[in-house]
């Protein structure tokens, strides 16, 4: 594969990427600004404004100052904005698909998907806000209960920085669907595509400060947004880490939280799976998307009298992944996102050389002597005390254990105190099922790789997240509901103190 040259950067740049706050671009208040680099050549490419309290504080403002119209919309007016936001998303989708793999690393093939993804959110969620309905309970013929539901008020968006063009309008579409206005604060690490939010919004009608966009550090912008007063509620998505904190910093405001956070997925592979294609689904689900992703089968477990043989083969297919610059349509696996997190993987491959055993990877191809590249990495024999097999390496690196029975393959695939995927491959689907219910963790694909419906809830549980996202839960966690009661009969109150 061809090295990366500078003519694979994306036409029209930015030279700053700033805040949009009450739909006009705006620099920090204090006028700092950070670096962005891009993961091919780990060299500034732009800046980007450093949002701080006072940029967060004007972008709530005007947020507040949006939500009165804004929530007083119909749904059916909030769904057509909606859709004009999914129109205006495909119509760039080339661009898009540009600036994500240039700003992340993503094979540009990857990031086209990301970009069709982001669009069909908006579309589902102007469906579902449509089409959800309010409940109504009938007590006899004495009383009449209903149940109406109202947006949230402001609601406090953080987004991490794999896939984040669509991870953001994962949040961005049941929030606005919801009637909620928003501060957006995207990931410092790749802040590129989440500046072609404002003239999206512009374009699709969407009136000026219900969308703010504060850039900057999560330690200081991220922060300001989490611990402002008038932010009832916060979505989160990222580190288990960051998640705690948030939890901590939101308790004196007693702010509603979703947060979907670190994974470390099981894919459990039993004697009588259709290797081929659990080969396949295991290949790409921990290799696509440069396996940052928060569900990625990570740790592959698979049953003893076939591990040998699918160990072999899976460090044969590992090898043979292509690795090279994110613009190539060729690449299936592209650079990591920025060099400390680069350094962070490559530290759990050492880590893993000393736990187990290398059997693919673990080095940079030959033929990329610059970037953040590593050839997709496969370790064998890893114990379930080993650091690989516990914790979330979020790179191409997979760890590989046998097991001898059912019980043992539950025992494996709980071992961690993660729980957000899991994946289960067997021909005897009453033990598939048996095994999914076992498996702790909110999400699990029998016979298959991660296909979403976006009608169903996602999340994690224990140290994976709290909440759910996707079809009505979204909606709901953006709204609050409240129940009214309607006597319909004569009223028959004990009578105190006659």
């Amino acid at each position: 594969m061809p090295v990366p040259s500078p003519t694979d950067r994306p036409a029209g740049l930015p030279e700053r990427i700033r805040h949009w706050i009450g739909g006009e671009f705006a620099d920090s208040a204090d006028g700092t600004v950070f670096d962005v680099l891009d993961p091919v050549s780990n060299t500034r490419y732009t800046e980007a404004a450093r949002g701080g309290a006072e940029d967060v504080d004007r972008a709530v403002a005007a947020a507040r100052a949006a939500f009165p119209g804004w929530s007083r919309i119909g749904n059916r007016e909030r769904a057509s904005i909606l859709i004009r936001i999914a129109e205006a998303v495909e119509a760039r989708e080339d661009r898009l698909a540009e600036f994500e793999s240039f700003d992340s690393g993503l094979p540009i093939t990857q990031a086209r998907g990301q970009a069709r993804r982001a669009a069909e959110n908006f579309r589902y969620f102007a469906d579902v806000i449509v089409a959800l309905g309010e409940e109504a309970y009938r007590v006899g013929d004495q009383q009449l209960n209903y149940v109406v539901r109202t947006p949230a008020g402001v609601a406090g968006l953080i987004t991490p920085w794999n896939t984040p063009f669509m991870l953001e309008s994962w949040k961005l579409a049941p929030a606005l669907a919801s009637g909620c206005t928003l501060v957006l604060k995207p990931a410092e690490w790749t802040p590129l595509s989440a500046g072609l939010w404002p003239e999206i919004f512009t374009e699709a009608g969407v009136p000026a400060g219900v969308v703010n966009i504060v850039q900057g550090i999560g330690e200081e912008a991220g922060q300001a947004l989490v611990d402002h007063p008038d932010v009832p509620l916060l979505s989160f998505t990222g580190s288990t880490d960051t998640g705690r904190h948030i939890m901590r910093c939101s308790a004196d405001g007693l702010k509603a939280l979703s947060m979907e956070l670190g994974g470390k997925s099981p894919v459990v592979v039993f004697a009588d799976a259709d290797l081929d294609a659990a080969l396949d689904s295991v290949v790409f689900g921990v290799f696509s998307l440069n396996g940052e992703r928060c569900t990625a089968g990570s740790r592959v477990l698979v049953e003893r009298p076939i591990y040998e043989e699918f160990t072999r083969r899976l460090a044969e297919r590992a090898e043979k992944v292509r690795v090279g610059p994110p613009s190539d349509p060729a690449t299936e696996v592209g650079a990591l996102v920025h060099p400390e997190h680069y350094k962070r993987v490559l530290n759990y491959v050492e880590i893993g050389q000393q736990e187990a055993k290398l059997v693919a990877g673990g080095t940079r191809p030959a033929h990329l002597p610059e970037g953040n590249y590593l050839q997709p990495t496969v370790f064998a024999d890893v114990s379930r005390d080993a650091r690989i097999f516990q914790e979330e390496i979020f790179g191409p690196v997979v760890a590989v254990a046998p097991f001898d029975d059912e019980a043992e393959a539950v025992d494996l695939a709980n071992a961690t105190r993660y729980g957000l995927a899991g994946y289960v491959w067997t021909s005897d689907l009453r033990r598939g099922h048996r095994i999914a219910h076992a498996v702790a963790s909110g999400m699990v694909w029998i016979n298959s790789h991660n296909v979403r419906d976006l009608r169903t809830p996602f999340g994690g549980v224990k140290d994976s997240g709290l909440g759910r996202e996707g079809g009505a839960h979204s909606i709901d966690f953006f709204s609050e509901s409240k129940i009214v009661h309607v006597m319909l009969g004569e009223v028959h109150t004990p009578r105190f103190g006659v």
